[in-house]
């Protein structure tokens, strides 16, 4: 039933969806060349809050909870697991406060109306998987930003999309170049639930009356921890438990080798 009526309202959620974007694409120059930063950040954050409603035509609904007292005056990686593109305009609404910045696919930056433009000039990193050089100085650059600003980031460590809600194994690399640029950030897990059933079906028809559900978990000072590896290997399984899935203990034990 589901799929069924999704093939009814799908159109109808793509084309809000497209149109929002390319409406918030004049907005945003705007923004950006006049008014500077804040305006333009200000502008992408009422688009995605534009763009979770658009989830409400397909009879979705989204919910966040964030119970922890983050702090304001430093740096934070949110540590996420990752499902569907549908992950990402409630985080970047929900984590406005905090200036929390992306990572992306280089190609993502090119004739995407509104998306492409704030991936080139928001602040956030631009990366060709296929040149490990470039990918480094810009998570490093990233991870200068983040220092001098006080800004935040958004990291899904899995490095590809979760089709089935099961969690793949967490890799470190990334978090351990912005910390190496930005050691003061504090690891912020966020468990992601239902993303992947929106597009379980594929692009078309999206599934309807699915619940998103975004929960933040406590923090992890990746100073506490014996090295990054097992601080994101923390961030892992504490999303693990939440979710109901088993830990992770081949990554454990990796960890435990690059201890010894």
């Amino acid at each position: 039933m589901r799929k069924i009526i999704g093939i009814i309202l799908s159109p109808i959620h793509y084309i809000a969806f497209g149109l929002i974007l390319v409406i918030f694409q004049p907005i945003q120059w705007i923004c950006y060349k006049l008014f500077g930063y804040k305006a333009h950040k200000y502008s992408v954050d009422i688009l995605n809050f534009f763009l979770t409603s658009s989830y409400y035509l397909l009879g979705n609904r989204v919910s966040w909870t964030n119970r922890q007292p983050l702090p304001l005056n430093r740096p934070m990686i949110f540590v996420a697991n990752h499902q569907s593109m549908y992950d990402i305009p409630p985080m970047i609404w929900r984590l406005s406060k905090y200036h929390a910045k992306f990572i992306s696919k280089i190609e993502l930056t090119k004739n995407i109306p509104s998306i492409s433009y704030n991936l080139k000039v928001g602040g956030g990193a631009n990366i060709d998987r296929k040149d490990q050089r470039q990918s480094i100085t810009e998570l490093m650059k990233l991870g200068q930003r983040m220092k001098e600003n006080n800004w935040s980031t958004v990291i899904f460590p899995e490095g590809t999309r979760s089709k089935d809600g099961n969690i793949k194994f967490f890799r470190a690399a990334g978090i351990a170049t912005i910390l190496k640029k930005c050691p003061d950030a504090l690891l912020v897990p966020i468990a992601v639930e239902n993303s992947w059933k929106m597009v379980q079906y594929g692009a078309f028809p999206l599934s309807t009356f699915e619940h998103l559900k975004f929960t933040v978990l406590n923090p992890i000072e990746p100073k506490a921890a014996a090295n990054v590896d097992e601080a994101v290997l923390q961030c892992e399984n504490e999303i693990r438990k939440f979710l109901g899935q088993p830990e992770n203990l081949e990554s454990r034990d990796k960890a435990q080798e690059t201890r010894a």
